[in-house]
């Protein structure tokens, strides 16, 4: 329904939604570079929204359709936020090792999903689906494609492989810094995804992803205090000189000038 690029982008909205429940259910409290970030990242999700609906009639798309997939995105970093947040939590709490986590959050999905194949099969989707059957998800006639077609097997051990790999580097990120660090690592992928698709010809070029993906960036780079070092550089002299004031150790002011 959208480009992948302004998938990766609108995935920014994720920091809007861990802040707040990191508020709600961690306890923390914001600081004001974080609150200006989120306001910021909520513009710059604005600005990618727009460039999808002036891209949308010259990238062949439907624009409902844009609109309704962008919608889709948003709604699903809520969900995405909230596992961030309870992952952890529970992995300060109770020391999780990484790995452990990894791996049990693979055999709880595994189990779920594969349940929810079964009613998928029988569910219409119409134009959301783009199996002959006009189903959520056709199982049996994607193991019919991997039968005759032994490469989407190699594709799909390397795509496991892919996130597994992912997911144990980001909950290590998590345990280690923060939830929201791991966002805002996630977040730099954006652009070589942006490039791939605009070299193969997914994609058109619009100058307004370029400028909400800068003002993402730097909403992120806000909300996770990346200014700080900047500013600390800046007053390190001034700090060092009042710090010689207060020891004794500055040259007297001579009292004939």
């Amino acid at each position: 329904m959208t480009s992948a690029s302004s998938f990766q982008m609108l995935r920014g909205a994720v920091i809007i939604f861990t802040g707040l429940l990191s508020v709600a259910f961690l306890g923390r409290k914001l600081e004001w570079n974080q609150w200006l970030g989120i306001f910021i990242t909520i513009a710059g999700l604005v600005i990618v929204g727009l460039a999808d609906l002036l891209s949308g009639p010259s990238s062949g798309k439907n624009l409902s359709d844009v609109i309704t997939g962008d919608l889709l995105i948003i709604m699903a970093q809520v969900i995405v936020s909230i596992q961030m947040v309870l992952e952890e939590k529970y992995v300060y709490k109770h020391n999780v090792h990484p790995l452990r986590a990894v791996g049990t959050e693979g055999l709880f999905g595994f189990v779920i999903l594969t349940l929810l194949l079964i009613p998928f099969y029988y569910i219409p989707a119409g134009s959301f689906s783009s199996s002959d059957r006009g189903v959520l998800e056709d199982s049996l006639d994607a193991f019919c494609q991997m039968g005759n077609q032994p490469l989407i097997i190699l594709a799909l051990l390397g795509n496991i492989s892919s996130i597994a790999f992912f997911n144990f580097a980001g909950i290590s990120v998590t345990k280690e810094i923060s939830a929201t660090t791991r966002m805002v690592l996630d977040s730099l992928r954006t652009v070589v995804i942006w490039i791939v698709s605009l070299a193969l010809g997914w994609e058109s070029f619009h100058a307004l992803q370029i400028l909400g993906f800068v003002i993402l960036l730097l909403g992120t780079a806000l909300y996770n205090g990346l200014h700080k070092p900047l500013m600390c550089r800046r007053c390190q002299p001034d700090s060092e000189e009042t710090r010689g004031l207060l020891q004794g150790q500055q040259t007297p002011i001579n009292s004939d000038s």
